[in-house]
């Protein structure tokens, strides 16, 4: 199956990155190239992008896909967790842009042996990463009924995750749950029929819950946007794209606490604190798809882009907040 992702806020990304021809840029989850195929054009032969992916299958595509710019691309199979570690290894302190496209490629979810998708009969895999030994059987079998409705109640914000999780586990007392199907027809039993019938596909919240849980998809982008801000040069730019209020929620509130991390109590009249705004947020409200981008790629109806600016303050400058 070819790896075939259509790239969301494709040309609203590049923009925000404003890419210099001899910069260096970082795309953290390459996918099929396509953000960084249109950063690749717009470098000049001493610019650099290095991508990263976790997947053998993005990193197979986006190679073929790039291989015109192979001199000034660098490609890595591993998680952007370890963007900074990588950078590092390769002697890179410092880049001028940083892209994430969070969430499921295309590909991922519509490879139905990917096990991604609740529309498609499938073993119950959903790894990012396949190089990992744990699967999404594990946690359905595997976890208790409380550690299940924490899940879905958290990463899915369903508020049928009670029900549902006490559904999974009187199903697997019969036996063990093995497929995406078998899952998806236990999720509907334990969802009203009047809700079921309104409310989109039943599965898609537990689905994303567990997804998230597995892949450690919260923890990762939680751990990981700091240490990837304060690699930025002066005036370099992050752009994140996120699918879903958890994301995204986390995005808005770390590149706000970098713009303005004083912990003073309101009623200082100067701050005493010492802590340095890293730069700015550009977007006040995340940039949503157009609508006709919506009408042609119905998965982009969920997405937003947020975007932060470094900016490194000299010895002796005074903080702009």
């Amino acid at each position: 199956m070819d790896f075939n992702h259509t790239s969301v806020l494709l040309r609203e990304t590049i923009e925000q990155l404003k890419v210099k021809p001899d910069g260096i840029y970082v795309d953290g989850t390459l996918g099929g190239a396509g953000h960084a195929s249109e950063v690749c054009k717009l470098l000049s032969a001493t610019g650099r992008l290095i991508g990263i992916d976790q997947d053998d299958a993005a990193i197979t595509a986006a190679s073929e896909r790039l291989r015109e710019y192979k001199d000034r691309v660098t490609i890595i199979r591993s998680n952007y967790c370890s963007m900074v570690l990588e950078l590092q290894k390769r002697g890179i302190r410092r880049v001028d842009g940083i892209l994430l496209d969070l969430g499921v490629s295309s590909y991922q979810l519509d490879n139905a042996g990917r096990g991604f998708s609740y529309r498609e009969d499938a073993s119950l895999d959903m790894r990012m990463d396949q190089r990992q030994e744990k699967t999404a059987a594990d946690i359905v079998n595997g976890y208790g009924e409380g550690e299940l409705y924490r899940i879905i109640r958290d990463y899915g914000e369903d508020k049928f995750a009670k029900n549902i999780a006490k559904h999974i586990c009187l199903a697997r007392q019969e036996a063990p749950i093995r497929t995406t199907g078998e899952l998806s027809e236990i999720i509907k039993r334990a969802i009203p029929m009047k809700i079921r019938a309104v409310g989109g596909h039943p599965a898609k919240r537990t689905f994303q819950a567990i997804r998230i849980e597995l892949n450690h998809e919260l923890d990762v982008l939680r751990d990981s946007l700091d240490g990837m801000i304060d690699i930025l040069n002066d005036g370099g730019r992050i752009c994140v794209i996120t699918f879903h209020s958890l994301e995204d929620r986390i995005v808005k509130n770390i590149f706000r606490r970098n713009e303005n991390p004083c912990t003073c109590p309101p009623d200082f009249p100067v701050c005493v604190c010492g802590n340095i705004s890293r730069g700015r947020v550009i977007t006040r409200k995340p940039i949503l798809p157009s609508e006709e981008e919506m009408e042609r790629n119905s998965r982009s109806k969920s997405a937003k882009l947020r975007v932060f600016e470094r900016k490194i303050l000299s010895e002796g400058e005074p903080e702009r907040i």
